[in-house]
């Protein structure tokens, strides 16, 4: 029997038909490698990462109190006890998605791990739960930088799973959520003034205190809420004089100057800028080191 031998130009159409298949089906479904400490959910998967950055408690200044109630509610969730799903909100770049990760350093070895999820994957928390629900390990699912659209829909998953369905309340899963609003779901003036309409559109909402409480809801589905505040200049240059420190590199006047143009040219004195300008600072000074 004769094969059939295609044109050059065919199998080049073809081959690069192939390729573009590939950019748009799905990757094939691997069993989650468990040995990880931390994961990220893509592609409806749960991919290991072996190497995530470590970040030290100890590091973290400023946010004791905040840094207490997060612990005991993670060790009261890695004992069996019941435990709260938490929302960290405030200022950004004050330490709230530092203390989620720092859990790792602290508690890896009772069997914490981490789960790292999109807000635009929130639809996918109950596969998630499939996934690790008979796990022997304590899960956190973590999802940075929270908030939502009016038109975003995604809200309703996560109002499911922490609160309104059966299958919430797994004893070996917990939400925690940064953001920088509390309110997670945006609230308009509107909303909040009388209805004194002659001509009403058709499609007007008719309860409006219903429409915030639907909104206000989803923040309140979180058991326990901490509040990051900005931090004055003291505790800014404390934060730089800690990173210095790790180094063996004096604080001087020299450096205090230069830290304070740099959080004054970035508008605004956060932990994030006092560990960007310390990086910053000790790698300019090893680099003339260096060169001399």
């Amino acid at each position: 029997m004769a094969t059939l031998e295609l044109p050059d130009h065919l199998l080049q159409r073809l081959s690069t038909v192939l390729e573009q298949l590939q950019h748009v089906l799905p990757e094939p479904q691997q069993a989650p490698d468990f040995s990880a400490p931390a994961f990220k959910w893509q592609h409806k998967q749960l991919k290991a990462l072996h190497d995530p950055k470590i970040i030290d408690l100890e590091d973290l200044k400023g946010i004791q109190r905040q840094k207490e109630k997060l612990l005991q509610n993670t060790e009261q969730f890695l004992n069996g006890y019941p435990a709260n799903d938490v929302l960290l909100t405030g200022s950004r770049g004050t330490g709230k998605s530092s203390i989620v990760r720092s859990l790792l350093s602290k508690y890896v070895d009772q069997g914490l791990r981490l789960i790292e999820i999109e807000r635009d994957d929130l639809s996918d928390l109950p596969e998630i739960q499939k996934l690790i629900q008979h796990r022997a390990e304590k899960f956190i699912v973590y999802c940075d930088d929270l908030a939502f659209n009016a038109e975003d829909e995604n809200y309703r998953s996560l109002k499911s799973v922490l609160d309104g369905s059966l299958q919430s309340g797994a004893n070996n899963f917990i939400i925690y959520a940064t953001s920088n609003r509390r309110h997670l779901l945006p609230e308009f003036m509107h909303e909040n003034t009388p209805v004194k309409r002659v001509d009403v559109p058709q499609y007007t909402e008719l309860h409006p205190q219903e429409a915030i409480e639907e909104k206000i809801s989803l923040s309140d589905r979180f058991g326990l809420w901490l509040s990051f505040y900005p931090m004055d200049q003291n505790l800014y240059l404390e934060i730089v004089e800690h990173y210095l420190g790790k180094e063996n590199m004096p604080f001087t006047d020299i450096v205090r100057a230069e830290s304070l143009r740099w959080c004054q040219a970035r508008g605004q004195r956060s932990g994030r800028a006092a560990y960007q300008f310390s990086k910053h600072w000790i790698g300019s000074q090893k680099l003339a080191q260096h060169s001399t």
